[in-house]
């Protein structure tokens, strides 16, 4: 580390502390040379992938592109912001968790639709009918249908009881 003032490379750590709600690391250091202090901050670089486009295009993540999209289909629906905070944050999580240098924009557009599914039905719908292209009402009645059939086996799932049947009860 070089020293601001003197510029010199022989610098002491004084003090270090978490900081930033753990992400960072705050560091008290002092220059050997001219004894003046400053404080340096640390954080991990992750590296998100690269976007393959449809074109075989190439260009880097850019989580505002990401937050926009879902914030325009989530446009005057009943969704907490903290809900959407947490949407975005699992998607982030699973492209940097991929360990891949480039992913396609495809797979982004998926998850963003796993996503908002679970968020709000009429966002997924509004999404996919852009990311998708549907062209006429009857691709937004099949993707409408679709959604159905999931909701509706999720729903349908039986949980077994974790309590005896008791003799002379019916079911």
């Amino acid at each position: 580390m070089y020293c601001p003032f003197c510029s010199s490379e022989e610098t002491k750590v004084i003090d270090s502390r978490l900081a930033g709600e753990g992400r960072q690391i705050r560091r008290r250091r002092q220059c050997l040379a001219c004894h003046e202090r400053f404080t340096t901050f640390e954080s991990a670089e992750l590296v998100m992938p690269r976007l393959v486009k449809s074109d075989n295009s190439r260009q880097p993540f850019d989580e505002s592109k990401l937050r926009n999209s879902m914030v325009r289909a989530l446009e005057k629906r009943p969704v907490p912001s903290d809900e959407f905070e947490q949407a975005v944050g699992r998607l982030v999580h699973k492209l940097r968790t991929m360990g891949e240098r480039e992913v396609p924009s495809r797979l982004v557009g998926e998850l963003v639709m796993e996503e908002l599914r679970e968020l709000d039905e009429v966002a997924y719908v509004r999404f996919a009918s852009v990311y998708r292209s549907f062209q006429d009402v009857t691709e937004f009645q099949e993707e409408i249908k679709r959604l159905q059939e999931i909701s509706d086996a999720s729903a349908g799932r039986e949980q077994m009881s974790l309590l005896p049947d008791l003799p002379g009860k019916k079911k």
